[in-house]
């Protein structure tokens, strides 16, 4: 494989702040659900309903849906990383309501404006990084998205938990809500500085200056390297075909061969979802306590620690995932998944007490009286997270935002990821409610939809690891049945290290 300069890393590295903000807003709310304080400071008194719970969680979600839509014609018109600014002052609006917040209202306000900026970056970012990565790499430099994700979850754990300990009032939960603020500004300014998508560039006609950004990325500058100058007539090549085909609007990504791969892409950002991980990252303390863990405090630090598994179970999708390719790591990771949530939800049913808490109005679960059982089920839930977090996690923004054509890719993208914030959205309203119901079934559920998800994934899905942007039409191409399927071999011709050199020798 051809050896490529730091700054393709350092820009999609850059790039991935956007899913540091998205991890940290997700995973904060966990963290302060649990506080005294705040709970009072939202509505006077000293529990949230369920349904308020999943309502803070669901405002932020209902504006990441409306946010992946409107990226998703920004990104077309203004570019990916001008798209990219404005969701980042979006996100800092709402994440200054919410350190602000006097009342349950501001509060929701604030995470619905938040939420826009997030939909915004959750579907530009993977979008821009697919644009820039060479097709060798592209699955290690995308996974840098969701490597982001996990980093801004485990910070957002271990601050809730730290101020919970260490502050009283309402700094315990002000200042984990005003930690997010950093890296939306960091974003915000540095991204200033990132190149153009080149494919964006030639899209508009700017050809010179898509062949200067392919150059800084990929040759140090030198415009007359065979791979640069391959990957720059491959792009002119397919925008040149597409234009006869344009899509102007959402309806036609729903006609002829287009439709396959908008339902696949779909489809991953919706089975994303109902493996059940949101489930957990945004109710673990609640989690926790149930599987046996009693004090407030314990719970936080088991979520935290929780977040550090999570983070470096995502380093072997980055290493990996152009070898190991897309099909195979996400059944791995079904399976994985769905065992450990089966295991969870049996011992737990098996040797926990369900008992009605008309404090709370709702079930729980006692498992106080066997330690073994309840350390088990903690294990379990590691178990599944590590499982995510190699597989559904970063290929689950990996495959919708490589397997589109650029006529429609940022249309289609914006779909497929409001597909996940609309189903993140359901997640995060039925999930207190089905804890507080039927308690350790719910662990029985999303077990189940991993081992579903499995299957589609071998039946369905093909795969696309080692393909440019532009030959996704041949590996779209042949049967639906994707076992079967044997794409036709790509119309250009793949430059390797060794081929690269042999051409540089020659012309010396």
């Amino acid at each position: 494989m051809a050896q490529f300069p730091w700054r393709i890393y350092g820009v999609c590295f850059f790039a991935a702040f956007g899913g540091l903000c998205f991890g940290y807003d997700t995973g904060v709310l966990s963290s302060i659900l649990t506080m005294e304080d705040f709970i009072y400071t939202m509505k006077q008194r000293d529990y949230l309903t369920p349904l308020e719970q999943g309502t803070l969680t669901g405002l932020l979600l209902a504006g990441c849906f409306c946010g992946a839509l409107v990226a998703g014609q920004t990104a077309d018109l203004i570019s990916r990383k001008r798209t990219i600014i404005l969701a980042s002052l979006v996100f800092m609006l709402g994440a200054a309501l919410q350190t602000g917040a006097n009342g349950y209202a501001m509060m929701v306000t604030g995470r619905a404006i938040a939420g826009l900026g997030i939909g915004g970056l959750s579907m530009t970012v993977p979008l821009y990084q697919s644009e820039l990565a060479p097709k060798q790499i592209r699955g290690r430099l995308i996974s840098l998205q969701q490597f982001m994700i996990t980093v801004g979850l485990m910070i957002a754990f271990w601050a809730g938990a730290g101020t919970n300990i260490h502050q009283t009032g309402q700094a315990s939960w002000r200042i984990p809500l005003a930690i997010q603020i950093a890296p939306a500004l960091i974003l915000f300014f540095g991204a200033f500085f990132l190149p153009y998508s080149p494919r964006w560039l030639i899209s508009k006609g700017r050809n010179e200056e898509a062949l200067e950004v392919l150059a800084k990325l990929h040759a140090n500058g030198d415009a007359n390297a065979p791979f640069v100058q391959q990957e720059y007539h491959e792009i002119i090549e397919q925008v040149s075909h597409e234009r006869a085909v344009s899509v102007t609007n959402y309806f036609e990504l729903f006609k002829g061969t287009l439709r396959r791969r908008l339902i696949l892409g779909i489809l991953i950002q919706v089975f994303q979802q109902f493996t059940g991980i949101n489930s957990i990252m945004y109710y673990a303390p609640q989690i926790f306590k149930q599987a046996g863990i009693g004090e407030q405090s314990a719970t936080l630090i088991a979520s935290g620690v929780n977040g550090v598994l999570n983070m470096f179970a995502t380093v072997p999708a980055i290493m990996f995932m152009d070898k190991l390719g897309r099909r195979k790591t996400l059944m791995s990771g079904a399976i994985f998944m769905g065992v450990s949530m089966l295991l969870c939800g049996i011992v737990m049913g098996a040797t926990g007490r369900v008992y009605y808490d008309a404090a709370e109005d709702k079930n729980n679960v006692d498992m106080s009286g066997n330690t073994s059982a309840s350390y088990f089920c903690i294990v379990m839930i590691y178990f599944f997270v590590a499982g995510f977090a190699y597989s559904w996690g970063p290929v689950g923004w990996i495959y919708p935002a490589e397997i589109y054509t650029l006529n429609i890719r940022a249309k289609a993208t914006s779909l497929s990821t409001a597909a996940n914030w609309l189903m993140n959205f359901v997640i995060s309203e039925i999930v207190p409610v089905m804890l507080a119901s039927i308690t350790w079934g719910t662990y029985i559920f999303f077990g189940c939809c991993c081992f579903v998800m499995c299957c589609c994934v071998f039946f369905f899905f093909p795969e696309t690891k080692g393909r440019s942007l532009e030959e996704m039409d041949a590996v779209f191409s042949g049967s639906i049945i994707a076992f079967r399927s044997k794409p036709a071999l790509p119309h250009t011709e793949e430059l390797d290290a060794e081929k690269v050199g042999s051409i540089n020798s020659g012309k010396e």
